[in-house]
């Protein structure tokens, strides 16, 4: 295997890390989605940098940028964009909305009305809109980042399953180390260390990348490996919907980035399982379980009781 995807990777985690502390495998895994071409959820209470990392990421791997505020009066016109008319020309024009960005970032989606979120929905699934009757392409590479805060429910609306499912991997970031939140305190503002960050990464190269990827090899065994996973969502007794077949093909996408990672030509049952819980939990319904951390909780209950094979190595 190639050494430049793992030189790239360092790269980006290396920027990113600048402004993030303490946070890699968070970083990593954003990055992981961003090469399969996916969007990520990314939930946690108040103040633990959600905001920060997503434009950390975006500055790092460039593109075009930008933020959108989701409140309950915004509208999907807000986001798409509108055509309005030129008086000097005497024709209509069509002014783009934030959606035509390689970067989006969502912030607090779940505050936006299910007239919006479908619009968003259908950008995330078919990377286009539409505008009055007329379909419109999206930039490339897109990606949103939505951020969700899961304390507060007065003026919010909870995602529907169909859009959780467009999600390639919903993702934490926790609170920081006793030893890094000291760092960070005492350390330069962070708005500063964002301001100074380059591009790590062209638009070639990500193209080159994900190139890479695809070439990963995965043995019938890991298959197998990821269908008995998805296979007991199915059966499981507190599941009333198990993981589409959506989800198991994320999961093998996933699976051959961070093989490349690894340095690695062929995917490990390892990376199947560390990757499992991010890219499928959030697409099962449950029975009386609760919360999504709950729900997470009794997947990677299930993930243990499913012996992995023997690493295959080629």
């Amino acid at each position: 295997m190639s050494t430049k995807t793992e030189e790239v990777y360092r790269r980006i985690l290396e920027n990113c890390s600048r402004v993030i502390v303490g946070k890699e495998e968070t970083i990593t895994k954003l990055l992981i989605t961003f090469l399969c071409g996916g969007h990520v959820l990314l939930e946690d209470v108040p103040g633990t940098g959600k905001t920060m990392l997503l434009r950390a990421f975006a500055r790092t791997v460039g593109g075009s940028f930008r933020r959108i505020q989701f409140t309950p009066d915004l509208l999907p016109s807000d986001i798409t964009g509108i055509n309005f008319y030129n008086q000097k020309t005497g024709e209509f024009e069509f002014r783009k909305g934030p959606l035509f960005s390689n970067v989006v970032l969502a912030d607090e989606i779940n505050r936006a009305t299910p007239r919006t979120q479908s619009a968003l929905l259908e950008a995330m699934a078919e990377r286009q809109v539409s505008v009055d009757g007329e379909t419109r392409p999206l930039d490339e590479p897109f990606i949103v980042m939505a951020t969700e805060n899961p304390l507060e429910s007065y003026g919010t609306f909870p995602l529907p399953e169909a859009q959780l499912d467009r999600f390639f991997m919903r993702l934490t970031l926790g609170y920081m180390t006793r030893e890094d939140e000291i760092s960070v305190m005492a350390g330069r503002d962070r708005e500063e260390l964002i301001a100074e960050l380059e591009p790590v990464i062209t638009p070639a190269e990500i193209q080159s990348i994900r190139e890479e990827c695809r070439q990963v090899t995965v043995s019938d065994d890991c298959c197998d490996y990821i269908m008995d996973i998805v296979q007991a969502t199915r059966e499981d007794s507190q599941i009333t919907a198990g993981v589409s077949a959506r989800g198991s093909i994320a999961l093998y996408k996933a699976a051959r980035v961070r093989a490349s990672f690894e340095g690695r030509s062929f995917v490990i049952p390892e990376d199947i399982r560390a990757l499992a819980a991010d890219v499928l939990a959030h697409r099962i319904q449950t029975s009386g379980i609760g919360t999504a951390r709950r729900t997470k909780e009794y997947f990677l209950r299930l993930l243990d009781g499913i012996a992995p094979p023997l690493e295959d190595r080629p």
